[in-house]
């Protein structure tokens, strides 16, 4: 079997015997090829071309992963377009059949986030909503995980066709690409590959397609803010102060591409032992209800530092799909109908303080 090194080899000599049309020149040549990664007989590249000819380079795109994913030693083959450096990307159209694209983000990491985006689409879907999930955390993909998914999405008509999971659509980077190929990508590959989830995914007839955004405001967030037409964003942080700090520089951003807030979520907000039912705020309480206060923004709920929470989310099943009686599965219902009032225009209900004893 070929080493990395010699496969890498084997792939540019293959990516050159392919054009680009009219120009005399094959797609090495002319300085297409970009951000190339062999590990392991996993072959992941771009395509740098400019945003504006994107749709016409897409059979470049197809036939240059198609004759990587030939060559023998290599696993699995996957080639994206990415933007040319100082180009101005075009905004995107909407799939026509989704009523609404919401992002969920946060300003940092680490206060589960992709868990509440996940809860909040399974409790939109609950009722009676027809919903998508689409994991736009192209570094660290956690949908597949958390929805117990697994295996390379279908194609029809050159769509990708989303999973299905508990009566969710959903679509994520590490459905396609293993993760530890992922991560290595930089920036403008990332970007690329996120678009593509973005227009190439037949989601069919959605009232709602819940963005889970990456950590942060970096290139990647703004690249979707700017190019998707976003209904609105929920911002999700922890009671703690750090965490509000990075919450409001997410909101930060919105605010600057025109992205209404539709609320924020106090995750993490009160932990009840299971031994001896004493309530503990770890991480403080409050907060996030007092900064949506402060921003004139509606406060969708609390949700409770809960181990059910973890363990239904490590296992595949969530905890709203697998235990929809439980307090933190509640708690997910009550932040979704206050989110869906958001989302038909009308006043959201007053958040009830989380209470889980008496």
């Amino acid at each position: 079997m070929l080493n990395d090194d010699d496969l890498k080899r084997k792939v540019l000599e293959t990516l050159s015997a392919i054009s680009v049309p009219g120009t005399g020149r094959n797609i090495v040549e002319a300085g297409l090829v970009g951000g190339l990664v062999v590990r392991r007989g996993e072959v992941g590249f771009a395509l740098e071309v400019p945003a504006a000819r994107a749709r016409a380079f897409e059979p470049l795109r197809i036939a240059a992963e198609n004759a990587v994913a030939r060559l023998p030693g290599v696993v699995r083959a996957s080639a994206v377009l990415t933007a040319e450096r100082g180009a101005t990307p075009p905004k995107v159209d909407g799939h026509a059949e989704v009523k609404r694209i919401i992002a969920v983000a946060s300003g940092k990491g680490g206060v589960g986030k992709s868990t509440v985006a996940t809860n909040l689409a399974l409790a939109l879907g609950r009722q009676g909503l027809r919903v998508g999930l689409l994991d736009a955390d192209i570094y660290g993909p956690s949908t597949p995980r958390m929805l117990g998914l697994a295996g390379k999405p279908d194609t029809r008509d050159g769509k990708l066709l989303p999973k299905d999971a508990f009566g969710l659509k959903a679509m994520s980077i590490g459905l396609i690409v293993p993760d530890d190929q992922a991560t290595i990508w930089r920036g403008p590959m990332a970007t690329g590959a996120l678009m593509q989830l973005v227009t190439e995914v037949a989601w069919g007839p959605l009232d709602a397609l819940i963005v889970d955004m990456p950590p942060g405001t970096g290139d990647i967030q703004l690249t979707l803010s700017q190019r998707v037409p976003l209904f609105g964003a929920v911002i999700v942080s922890t009671p703690q102060d750090i965490a509000l700090l990075d919450a409001r520089k997410a909101v930060a951003m919105f605010e600057k591409v025109n992205v209404p807030i539709l609320g924020l979520i106090e995750n993490m907000s009160v932990f009840v032992c299971p031994h001896c039912a004493t309530p503990s705020h770890i991480f403080g309480h409050g907060g996030a209800r007092q900064m949506a206060a402060q921003l004139g923004a509606p406060f969708l709920g609390e949700i409770p530092l809960e181990l059910a929470v973890r363990e239904t989310s490590d296992s595949g099943a969530p905890i709203v799909a697998s235990a929809p009686l439980s307090p933190s599965a509640s708690a997910f219902e009550a932040a979704a109908r206050a989110l869906r009032a958001r989302m038909d225009g009308a006043a959201p209900p007053s958040a009830p303080v989380l209470r889980m004893v008496d």
